[in-house]
């Protein structure tokens, strides 16, 4: 009896770390896309930031409104000499959006005219297209 149960939780630590592992991997390509995108807007090309964005990014925002948004936040900062991930967060449930896949990356970023901001871009899974932004703040 006790080495069937000393089975069983072993076998449920090893599921354990591989699950942890798979949230590991999407929290990295999740990552891995938002610096794309960030990319975009570090070279002011707001418009294909939007056209890269998630479906429900683009449902909340028409195309014209980002540019002119984006690129009233992102100008006074200047151009970006420092960016590294501070934190990121897998979750499948936010407020206000629909249940699914979602990673929230906070990066530390250095702007030429901003050296201490925090960038939160909220990465969401669209089975068809990827990991995509749903969502853009800095702080």
């Amino acid at each position: 009896m006790n080495k069937a149960l000393g089975l069983m939780l072993s076998v449920l630590m090893m599921a354990g770390a591989i699950l942890a592992g798979a949230t590991d991997d999407k929290e990295i390509l999740a990552i891995n896309a938002g610096q794309q995108w960030l990319s975009l807007c570090d070279q002011a090309n707001y418009a294909g930031s939007w056209d890269a964005a998630a479906t429900y990014f683009k449902n909340a925002v028409r195309k014209e409104q980002w540019e002119q948004m984006a690129a009233a936040v992102r100008a006074p900062l200047g151009s970006v000499e420092k960016r590294e991930v501070k934190s990121q967060s897998y979750k499948t449930s936010l407020p206000g959006a629909p249940d699914g896949e979602y990673v929230i990356v906070q990066f530390n970023t250095v702007f030429e005219n901003k050296k201490a901001a925090v960038e939160t871009v909220t990465m969401m899974l669209n089975q068809d297209r990827g990991w995509r932004v749903s969502g853009y703040f800095v702080k």
